[in-house]
């Protein structure tokens, strides 16, 4: 098999019921246009991305696509990830940060010809406790963030604008917290706001984290920020829009291939979005060149 298609219908797709059926008509005329053998499959719950990938790289499937946001394509990105099968990626979630990374193109027919007709490239992949992430994970404020968003489920407006109001509104309520941090076997402590791995630059929408960040290096851009006052928070956020963040206040920035986090309690994290909780540590590592994508 050529293309299995995975599709999350409800993926920036709203309340609107017809948007499923759109997109399994688009990739049948599509695949049908370009003589493709595909087949295209719609998840139905939770963790069902991750089932249906597994069957298609049992299948041998030459390219599994995701079409979804960030967190389906983590699903089907973790189980595509060492094997002979390249992940191909329609995006239509609310930041999309791991697609702009790869220049994937936002317009779904574009998307699915790069899938289709596109080049292979080998990048890199991100570990946080067992799991793999392949843009940003996030220890912290941006985990508090992540977490409330998607408590919202596919109610109202998933885009920007949310992300934005959640993130005013953390600004004031998050409490930091005290953290043992070891980066490639350097310890100190740092009572930090956020400390977020990126293997890609953005978060989506042009909101970046780490400027410098290359998905192909071997590396991780660990980026620790020391915690502020509230109205100092939200004046230093600004640097994430302009694409500044390795040049704020008490930011430190360093290439890493592996880390430990510690602290007295709880650990809220995300990876790619996608939020989770561990006791006490977690250790962190890159994993190179272990996801073969499809790219222009």
């Amino acid at each position: 098999m050529d293309v299995f298609a995975i599709v999350n219908p409800l993926s920036g797709a709203g309340a609107n019921p017809d948007v499923a059926a759109g997109r399994v008509a688009l990739l049948t005329e599509r695949f049908a246009a370009s003589g493709t053998d595909g087949s295209v499959h719609l998840t139905r719950h939770r963790g069902h991305a991750a089932e249906l990938a597994t069957q298609a790289v049992a299948q041998g499937a030459r390219i599994v696509l995701a079409w979804g946001g960030d967190g389906t394509i983590n699903e089907i990105g973790s189980i595509v990830a060492g094997t002979s099968s390249a992940l191909g990626i329609v995006p239509a979630g609310s930041g999309n940060g791991f697609a702009a990374e790869l220049g994937v193109p936002w317009h779904p027919p574009d998307a699915i010809d790069v899938v289709i007709h596109g080049r292979d490239r080998l990048v890199d992949a991100g570990e946080l406790d067992g799991r793999l992430f392949f843009n940003i994970a996030g220890i912290g404020f941006d985990a508090a963030v992540a977490e409330e968003f998607n408590a919202r489920g596919t109610i109202g407006n998933r885009g920007m604008g949310p992300y934005v109001r959640i993130g005013i509104r953390q600004t004031f309520r998050y409490r930091a917290s005290t953290y043992r941090v070891t980066l490639d076997g350097e310890p100190f402590v740092s009572n930090a706001l956020v400390i977020a791995f990126a293997n890609g630059r953005e978060y989506g929408n042009r909101i970046r984290m780490a400027p410098q960040a290359l998905v192909d290096d071997g590396k991780l851009e660990a980026v620790v920020v020391e915690d502020r006052g509230s109205w100092s928070r939200l004046w230093a956020g600004r640097h994430l829009a302009l694409g500044s963040a390795d040049k704020a206040a008490r930011v430190m920035v360093r290439s890493i291939e592996s880390a430990r986090i510690e602290t007295d309690g709880e650990i809220l994290y995300h990876l790619d979005g996608e939020v989770g909780r561990a006791r006490g540590a977690v250790t962190i590592r890159v994993r190179p060149r272990v996801l073969k994508v499809r790219v222009r």
